[in-house]
């Protein structure tokens, strides 16, 4: 079956299917490795999508929980994926101040410049709500100073606005 643009149509979900969903984005966000573990084990897409786009490595980054995001990208997940609000894992856990997260997130391909359309970098992020150690990690990962969001502002710019007095020092000086 297609629809009127020639793509696949999506099957039609079982409540039981909806619910167990659910469970999984739960759990990715409740840090809830023990349960989420061995069904990635055992064949659960790691790149799941709930209705907002969110994967489950994007919950679970964004809620902090280090050994769920290293087992999902154990299992394949991919930290590329950004969701309907033109998000990444990493920029999620910039914004969190989920250091060990970001770590996970660099050493397993996250690209540490990687922007939606708004253009907005992890490193804006960090620097506007005066991540400094944050900063400090993706400016070592080679994030762009200088590069600039869809507004023609850099992460000084918006550090400065936001009033993050640490992080825009520190980019002046980049």
């Amino acid at each position: 079956m297609t629809t009127q643009n020639d793509t696949p149509a999506r099957p039609e979900l079982d409540d039981d299917t909806i619910a167990f969903a659910g469970r999984m984005f739960d759990a990715a966000r409740a840090g809830d490795t023990d349960m989420l573990g061995p069904l990635l084990d055992a064949g659960l897409p790691p790149n799941l999508r709930n209705d907002k786009g969110d994967t489950l490595l994007m919950l679970a980054a964004y809620h902090q929980h280090e050994d769920t995001v290293r087992h999902l990208l154990q299992a394949g997940a991919d930290p590329e994926i950004f969701n309907d609000r033109n998000q990444t894992p990493l920029a999620g856990a910039a914004f969190k101040g989920a250091l060990p997260v970001i770590r996970l997130l660099l050493e397993h391909g996250a690209t540490v410049d990687g922007a939606g359309p708004d253009g907005r970098t992890a490193l804006m992020v960090a620097a506007m709500f005066n991540r400094i150690e944050i900063v400090e990690l993706l400016l070592e990962h080679g994030a762009d100073p200088a590069r600039q969001d869809a507004g023609g502002l850099t992460a000084q710019d918006v550090a400065e606005r936001m009033g993050a007095v640490d992080t825009a020092q520190l980019l002046s000086l980049l």
